[in-house]
């Protein structure tokens, strides 16, 4: 038996066999063309939105930075951009900015009405 083969029984021909340390690749069983970088601008940005509004506590960044999350997330999901990790997280933190906000509006609501929002 003759090593490498093809898938087919037939010997290779001499100095077909690949370079020292890549893997051989059997005709018809390749690793195919290697892929271009994808871009992750969209999630780079959103997280950097998302975490901006979280450290500045203000709800209008968060809304922005969950909503290219979103954006960004779907189209790391379709193939078309890279980044669907960072995207997913800026998704989490931007909600958790904006659940911060609504607490904190919550909360200064409760106490204005407990005091009788006295102005006098």
């Amino acid at each position: 038996m003759t090593y490498p083969q093809d898938p087919y029984g037939q010997q290779q021909p001499y100095g077909q066999q690949p370079p020292y340390g890549q893997p051989y690749q059997q005709p018809g069983y390749g690793y195919g063309p290697p892929q271009p970088p994808q871009e992750q601008g969209l999630a780079i940005a959103a997280m950097v939105v998302s975490i901006a509004s979280l450290v500045a506590c203000s709800g209008l960044p968060s809304i922005a930075g969950v909503i290219m999350g979103h954006i960004a997330h779907s189209k790391a999901k379709r193939g078309e951009a890279g980044g669907q990790g960072m995207a997913l997280a800026a998704i989490i933190i931007g909600y958790v900015g904006v659940a911060i906000v609504v607490l904190l509006l919550a909360f200064f609501i409760f106490i204005g009405i407990m005091t009788d929002w006295d102005f006098d």
